[in-house]
């Protein structure tokens, strides 16, 4: 880099601007050449591509009819005269809204007979169904399907059926449920608005019979797909060149998903081209013409840029001398934006420093305490371990927990977190498991000193459940719930209690020696909160509870709003 920069002049941001002007011309004209020399493979690879897009939305259209002629046969399934038998009552309050969407209903039984058809009045004689391919082909794989074109015998059109066998409860109606809908009326899901000109589109059933098609090169309602076309048609979803077809024809298809039918698309590949090869000539005499405009423009937009740059230098070079700065004011938006994140960061650089000095101070504070209780506790366990193997288990398990509250209060700034946070904290420390415990209480943001003092205290008596405690069968529970309480008759001052109960464990007995467990959630805790702690070793599971002020627990409202 230090190479290349020698090559450069020091000279002003203005000079540097005009010459880029004017070397962008230089590369955008060899890129106007090879576009040129590209143009007639993108357009090409570009058609391709659109022309499998528009085979999918079309096909997307068709699959949406689809799946609602199955959404309406599984709804019309569920009606009350389908289970009694009323066919006659069935069909008074289906034909009409079905007829509004160019449906018909039809009732089949297994045999082909129809037992109902809203193409006619109910009182009419009915033959057998006119395509019982379709009809043996759904009872057979047990699923809603779609039949092939075929000539209907009631309507005398071509016509395709959406057949859905019905579940055995429903056999006394029959045993399939038929939509029929005349193939013309799919001509509006198959648009060619949106095709280039020329271009036509067809749905294509399973024998590749046409279904419905649209454009130049329409074809009727059940004649043969071109097989030259249908052999490219081989995947689910893409486009080709037609071989042997001057000009050239491009060909796009789409597979139904979950159906049997497919939609293709075709058209001359040259009348799609013109329209883009129009707009990339348009693109290339606009690009030289905004050149030429840039190029005169570069002067003035240089000169405002340079006087906005120095200022912003000047607020830089005060910031860099610990002053806090005012924004100032230029002609260009984003210098303007500039200038006032930098009087911003001036301000805040001010509150970070007193931020970090209180968070250094805060950090000397907690730790002096934090060794001063590790110290305590060894010196407690190790009074109360037979062995070095008892002595590090018991330190290590309980330097975890205190580390996990120490780890949350830095995360937070040690401002404090919240008394449902410290206690999942705290448990699946221990535990590892939360479904057997229960909180209960109003959330709210312990200071520094308690997420401490109760995080010893809650990991302690968590240790103790697992051991001996209600955690230590399948059944057993623990809640932990907080409440606000009155305070002492003296001064009245606002309290807070939190107790500790097990459920569903082994019979409880009082300890025959007091470790420095109960030291944590006797002694220390009505100490550390200045408060007051109530052990009871019930038969049916433990029950701890400390009373203590508000103030021990909650975060300071000024501390709580900075």
């Amino acid at each position: 880099m230090s190479k290349i920069s020698r090559y450069f002049p020091t000279t002003s941001i203005r000079v540097y601007l005009m010459v880029m002007a004017v070397m962008t011309a230089l590369p955008m004209l060899g890129f106007v050449f090879f576009l040129l020399t590209e143009l007639e493979r993108n357009e090409y690879e570009n058609l391709k591509h659109e022309t499998a897009q528009d085979a999918q939305m079309i096909g997307s259209a068709i699959e949406r009819k689809l799946q609602d002629m199955s959404t309406t046969l599984r709804l019309l399934a569920t009606s009350p005269e389908l289970v009694t038998g009323d066919l006659a009552a069935f069909q008074a309050r289906t034909a009409a809204s079905l007829r509004q969407d160019s449906l018909y209903l039809v009732l089949i039984d297994g045999d082909g007979t129809q037992r109902l058809n809203t193409r006619v009045p109910s009182t009419t004689s009915l033959p057998k169904m006119s395509n019982m391919a379709a009809l043996n082909s759904a009872l057979a794989s047990g699923h809603t399907e779609v039949s092939n074109i075929f000539f209907g015998g009631t309507s005398k059109q071509w016509v395709f059926n959406v057949t859905m066998p019905l579940p055995p409860t429903l056999s006394a109606s029959g045993a399939a449920m038929v939509l029929t809908q005349n193939a013309g009326d799919l001509v509006s899901l198959i648009p060619t608005e949106s095709l280039p000109p020329g271009w036509s589109a067809a749905v294509l059933d399973a024998n590749g019979h046409v279904v419905v098609s649209n454009g130049p090169d329409n074809m009727p309602s059940s004649a043969d797909f071109p097989a030259e076309m249908r052999a490219l048609m081989t995947g689910a979803n893409d486009s080709a060149s037609i071989p042997g077809t001057h000009p050239p024809v491009m060909l796009g298809y789409a597979k139904l998903p979950g159906w049997s039918w497919q939609v293709a698309v075709w058209g001359p590949a040259a009348a799609a081209q013109a329209s883009l090869a129009t707009t990339w000539r348009q693109l290339i005499f606009g690009s030289l013409l905004l050149l030429t405009l840039g190029m005169l423009v570069a002067w003035a937009a240089a000169q405002q840029l340079g006087s906005s740059i120095k200022q912003i230098a000047l607020m830089a070079e005060r910031i860099g001398e610990g002053d806090i700065v005012a924004p100032v004011q230029t002609r260009i938006v984003e210098a303007n934006q500039v200038a006032i994140a930098l009087s911003n960061a001036s301000f805040d650089r001010s509150q970070a420093e007193e931020r970090v000095h209180f968070i250094l101070h805060e950090l000397v504070h907690r730790t002096k305490n934090i060794l001063s209780l590790v110290q305590a506790m060894m010196r407690q366990i190790g009074r109360t371990s037979d062995n070095v193997e008892d002595f590090q288990a018991a330190v290590a398990t309980r330097l975890v927990g205190l580390g996990s509250s120490m780890e949350a209060l830095a995360q937070a700034q040690w401002d404090g977190i919240p008394i449902t946070q410290l206690a999942e904290l705290q448990l699946s420390t221990v535990t590892g498991i939360s479904d057997r415990v229960d909180l209960r209480g109003r959330d709210f943001t312990l200071n520094a000193n308690a997420v401490q003092n109760l995080g010893l205290a809650f990991h302690e008596l968590a240790t103790n459940s697992v051991k001996y405690g209600a955690l230590s069968t399948p059944d057993g529970r623990v809640l932990i719930e907080w409440r606000p309480v009155k305070g002492d008759a003296d001064d009245g001052e606002p309290a807070m209690q939190v107790r500790w109960s097990e459920i569903g464990g082994p019979p409880v007995k009082s300890p025959s020696r007091r470790g420095f467990g109960s030291t944590i959630i006797e002694r220390h805790a009505a100490s550390a909160f200045d408060g007051k702690v109530d052990l009871d070793f019930a038969a049916t599971g433990l029950v701890w509870q400390l009373t203590a002020p508000m103030n021990r627990f909650e975060l300071a409202k000024s501390a709580a709003g900075e």
